[in-house]
C-alpha cells in the first residue's frame, strides 16, 4: 500500500505545489495539500500548525515547509502522526522523493590527514599546539612537524612532548637524520622521511617511518627500502613523492600506481602540498580529484599544508573529500548526491524557478513587503506596486523607494548584493538566508527557534515602542 502524505503549504505556493506534485513521476504515494492560512509558506511556524491544522482523513505522515520553524517532534506527538520538513524549495520536491537514500554516512573513512605545520622552528611551543588545535578541529589526525633545512629546532622535543600530553599523534618531517632520532626518541608517532640510506633510524627509535626514494636515484631506491622493512617485519608508510604540474606530475601519479600494484600490502602516503600550493586554482576541487585519486589507489595517507592564502583551508577540504569518497566507493557508486561540501563557487540546481514563473508569482503579492528571487536571466525584485528585473543591482535602485527607512534599505542593498553574487556564479539564492560555500564555510539556517530580531529591524521596533 502507497503511503498517503498531508503536505502544508501558504496561499501563495499552493498552486505551485500541487504543480510540482503533479510532475511527480512514478508516485510511490498518494496526498493532499491542506493551506494553512498564511500567505508565504516559509513564514509557517509547528505552533501555528498545531492551532490550526485538523486532521481528518488517514495519513501515514505530515510534510511541512522546510523552512517551517518549530519542534516537529512535539508537533508529531500531538497528531499522532509522523511529522517531517521537506525540502528549503518545493521545486526540489521530485529529488527529494527520488533519489534513493544512501546507506554510507559522512562519518566513515579511512584515509589519515597528516597536517605539517612547515615552520615549526620559528613557532613557540604555546603557537604549535594553538596551531595544532585548529588543524584537529578541520580533521586533522596527525599533527606534522615540518623542520627546515640548516635551521636549529632547539625546542623540539619540548614541542613533540607537549603534543603528546596534549592528545595529539605526532611526526617529524625532516630530511637530517638528526632531527629524527630526536623526535623518535622523545616519543613521535612518525618520522618523515627515510630512504634506503637511513634505514638505520628505524632501528633506533620506535616511530612508524614513511619511505621515500633516495635522491637521484628513483623509485627503485624506494622498493630496496620497502622490501628491507619487510623483512624486519616493522610497520612502515611509503610515499612515492607527488610531484608539481610540470615538474613530473603525471608520472609521479603513475609512480603511485605502480606502487600500489606492485606491493598491495603496502600502507601509501601520498603529499599533496605540491598541487595545492604550487597551482594558483581555487583548492576544493583540486582537493576532491586528488582525493578520488587516493580512494582508488587504497593510499592509507596523505599529508597537507596550509601555507599560501588560497590553500588555507586545504584541511578542511581534505576532510570532507575523503569522507565523501569513501562512501561512494563503499557503495561502488560516482562521488554524487553524498554532500554538497565540496560544491562552493556553484550549485548543482542554482536557480529552481524560471523568469515568466517568478513573474507569475510576482502577480498573486498584494503587500507592499520586497520579495527577491534570482533567475536564469537575473535578479528580480517584486511587491504590490510592481516587478523589477536586472543584473546590475544599481539599475533597480530608482524603483526601490525606501528613503524613510534606511535599515530596509540596507537590508535591500545587502540582499541584492547576494543576489548578483548568486546570479553571477551560479549558486542558489533564498532570501534572508545566507550564501551556501560548501565546507568553507557552512551557515545552516535553524528550523528549530526564530531568529533574533535583525540589526536593521531593532531601530524601527524600538522607534515603534
Amino acid at each position: 500500500m502507497s503511503e498517503r502524505i498531508l503536505f502544508i503549504t501558504g496561499r501563495l505556493a499552493e498552486a505551485s505545489l500541487q504543480r510540482t506534485l503533479d510532475r511527480i513521476e512514478p508516485k510511490d504515494f498518494s496526498y493532499e495539500i491542506h493551506q494553512i492560512g498564511v500567505s508565504v509558506a516559509a513564514l509557517a511556524t509547528t505552533a501555528m500548525v498545531k492551532r490550526r491544522l485538523k486532521i481528518s482523513g488517514d495519513f501515514d505522515q505530515v510534510m511541512l515547509p522546510g523552512l517551517c520553524v518549530g519542534d516537529v517532534n512535539d508537533l508529531g506527538d500531538h497528531f499522532g502522526i509522523r511529522v517531517v520538513r521537506g525540502p528549503n524549495d518545493l521545486k526540489d520536491l521530485p529529488e527529494f522523493f527520488g533519489s534513493p537514500a544512501r546507506s554510507a554516512n559522512l562519518n566513515e573513512y579511512t584515509v589519515q590527514i597528516f597536517a605539517e605545520i612547515v615552520d615549526a622552528p620559528n613557532r613557540t611551543t604555546e603557537s604549535i599546539i594553538s596551531l595544532a588545535e585548529d588543524y584537529r578541529s578541520c580533521g586533522a589526525d596527525v599533527i606534522d612537524l615540518g623542520c627546515l633545512p640548516g635551521q636549529d629546532f632547539p625546542h623540539l622535543e619540548e614541542a613533540v612532548q607537549a603534543l603528546l600530553e596534549t592528545g595529539f599523534k605526532t611526526s617529524i618531517d625532516s630530511l637530517e637524520s638528526s632531527d629524527l632520532l630526536r623526535g623518535g626518541k622523545t616519543g613521535a608517532d612518525f618520522l618523515l622521511s627515510l630512504t634506503e640510506d637511513t634505514l638505520w633510524i628505524a632501528n633506533e627509535v620506535a616511530s612508524t617511518p614513511v619511505l621515500i626514494p633516495a635522491a637521484d636515484k628513483g623509485q627503485k631506491s624506494l622498493y630496496r627500502a620497502i622490501e628491507a622493512m619487510q623483512k624486519l617485519e616493522q610497520p612502515f608508510l611509503a610515499d612515492a613523492i607527488l610531484n608539481p604540474i610540470h615538474f613530473g606530475f603525471t608520472e609521479s601519479i603513475s609512480n603511485y600506481f605502480e606502487l600500489q600494484h606492485r606491493y598491495p600490502d603496502v600502507e601509501i602516503m601520498m603529499g599533496t602540498g605540491n598541487i595545492t600550493e604550487l597551482t594558483d586554482a581555487d583548492t576544493l576541487g583540486i582537493t576532491a580529484i586528488m582525493m578520488g585519486i587516493v580512494s582508488e589507489l587504497d593510499v592509507s595517507a596523505v599529508l597537507t599544508t596550509q601555507v599560501s592564502q588560497h590553500a588555507r583551508t586545504v584541511i578542511k577540504e581534505t576532510d570532507r573529500a575523503r569522507r565523501v569518497m569513501h562512501a561512494a566507493k563503499s557503495d561502488s557508486s560516482l562521488p554524487r548526491n553524498y554532500s554538497d561540501d565540496l560544491l562552493a563557487l556553484h550549485d548543482k540546481k542554482p536557480n529552481p524557478s524560471t523568469a515568466d514563473e517568478i513573474r507569475d508569482f510576482s502577480t498573486l503579492i498584494k503587500d507592499p513587503s520586497f520579495r527577491i528571487q534570482v533567475s536564469d536571466e537575473g535578479i528580480h525584485i517584486f511587491n504590490r506596486d510592481g516587478l523589477f528585473e536586472a543584473t546590475d543591482p544599481y539599475k533597480l535602485y530608482p524603483h526601490i523607494d525606501v528613503k524613510e527607512d534606511v535599515g530596509h534599505a540596507f537590508y535591500l542593498g545587502a540582499e541584492l548584493t547576494k543576489a548578483q553574487i548568486a546570479w553571477q556564479l551560479g549558486k542558489r539564492y533564498v532570501q534572508d538566508q545566507q550564501l551556501k560555500w560548501g565546507c568553507l564555510h557552512s551557515e545552516e539556517p535553524s528550523t528549530d527557534q526564530y531568529k533574533e530580531t535583525g540589526s536593521t529591524l531593532k531601530p524601527k521596533i524600538e522607534r515603534e515602542n
